[in-house]
């Protein structure tokens, strides 16, 4: 018998939208984290966001997995109200409003430690508390403040985002997980509440560690060199004969004298034990293993680098991702059924291997609403016509319903 995950019997309640702070839930769900999912009656943005299956949301159905989905319009005082009670029976609440939004509703750290004395609350916003407080901001304005985008492209050309839309918000997603473990081991270990601050960009400024000390250090403001490095020569993409790419790391002096063998190129040996040589002379190194490289069918490039131990890997789409031989034998898409459509759909599996606990995915994102009368009566003893009453106010959604787009929920964007 499997020993109960980890973090069963943690109760979180995710009132964040979009992506960064609802990923931060789904992260520690597939570790036994119990997720309430509340939506505005109008239903999460991300419910119409492609893919699509006919006009149900394979991305929603991905990013709301191991989630109860409860409607509330916590733009009026009854669904406020509602939310309260739905506070004092969890351990972390997961917000994204901007400050003054939560001021409005009566929604803030200090309102909410009135419901639940202990409670965990996660806020994170696109710039955390301070002069910019409450300037709104998504992914590609965190990459940019975090410099991030000044770093992406070529040289003498204009900066590129990153090729995923969303990589900051997956930073952040995962940097806020981390966060609710520390607040809820803090917690344990004092018994007081706990506030979560966040801004979007301070995961990424966190991880990009060498930008602020090269730049006191020696002033430069470390901008684009395409797919090089500025620390390490060879390092980049290199073109097979067969027009397909792979990547080649030689990071350490090893690496080098590897790769150097491989070649069969002595004249090389000269850059032996001198990596400030190799990355002065980059552009000239890198040629010759580009005209190396292009020699080999990317199958038999791939073979010669990794028999001489090499840290080389091919440039993948979804499409190889899905087939390769290590990725399936590691189980690292999942298949998981979709009752709504009927036709399961695959994922990526939670990451990393454990001995004593397995993360797993229990079902996909529910449908908008579906959850909500077995939380209310379940979690907070609401009879049914106290439901009834709600639902004639408009307070919870009429019915389980798939979410269209209207100016509700444009409203309630404009808080985030």
């Amino acid at each position: 018998m499997q020993a109960a995950p980890p973090l069963s019997g943690i109760r979180i309640l995710d009132a964040a939208t979009f992506l960064a702070a609802p990923y931060a839930a789904s992260l520690l769900s597939e570790y036994g984290a119990e997720v309430i999912k509340v939506e505005l009656p109008s239903g999460d943005h991300m419910r119409d966001i492609g893919p699509f299956r006919g006009d149900v949301s394979l991305w929603w159905k991905v990013i709301a997995r191991n989630r109860q989905s409860v409607t509330l319009d916590l733009n009026t005082e009854d669904g406020r109200g509602v939310f309260k009670q739905l506070v004092s029976k969890c351990d972390v609440v997961i917000m994204n409003y901007r400050p003054d939004a939560l001021k409005k509703w009566g929604l803030e750290f200090e309102d909410l430690v009135q419901c639940r004395s202990d409670l965990v609350y996660y806020h994170l916003t696109a710039f955390g508390a301070g002069p910019y407080a409450q300037r709104p901001g998504f992914a590609r304005v965190a990459e940019a403040y975090a410099g991030l985008t000044n770093r992406t492209g070529f040289p003498g050309e204009p900066p590129v985002q990153s090729g995923y839309a969303m990589l900051g918000d997956g930073i952040a997603g995962i940097y806020g997980a981390f966060a609710l473990m520390l607040a809820l081991r803090q917690r344990d270990l004092t018994g007081e509440p706990q506030m979560i601050d966040l801004g979007l960009y301070e995961p990424l400024l966190s991880i990009i560690e060498d930008q602020i000390i090269t730049y006191d250090e020696t002033g430069s403001r470390l901008e684009r060199l395409g797919n090089a490095s500025p620390r390490w020569a060879p390092h980049g993409l290199f073109r097979a004969k067969d027009g397909l790419y792979a990547t080649i790391a030689c990071s350490t002096e090893k690496l080098w004298r590897q790769l150097r063998e491989v070649m069969g190129d002595e004249s090389l040996a000269r850059y032996d034990n001198d990596n400030h040589a190799r990355v002065a002379d980059r552009e000239a190194l890198e040629g010759k293993v580009s005209r190396w490289a292009e020699s080999y069918d990317l199958r038999d490039l791939l073979e010669i680098c990794g028999n001489a131990g090499l840290a080389i890997g091919p440039i993948y789409s979804p499409a190889e991702i899905v087939s390769d031989p290590h990725i399936i034998a590691r189980d690292s898409i999942i298949t998981v059924d979709e009752p709504e459509t009927g036709r399961p759909i695959r994922m990526a599996a939670p990451a990393g291997r454990f001995s004593g606990f397995k993360g797993s995915v229990r079902h996909v994102g529910p449908l908008l609403g579906e959850h909500t009368d077995s939380v209310l009566s379940g979690l907070l003893n609401y009879s049914p016509e106290q439901i009834q009453a709600l639902r004639k106010k408009g307070v919870i959604s009429k019915s389980i319903v798939r979410a269209t787009s209207n100016s509700e929920s444009s409203r309630a964007e404009e808080d985030l």
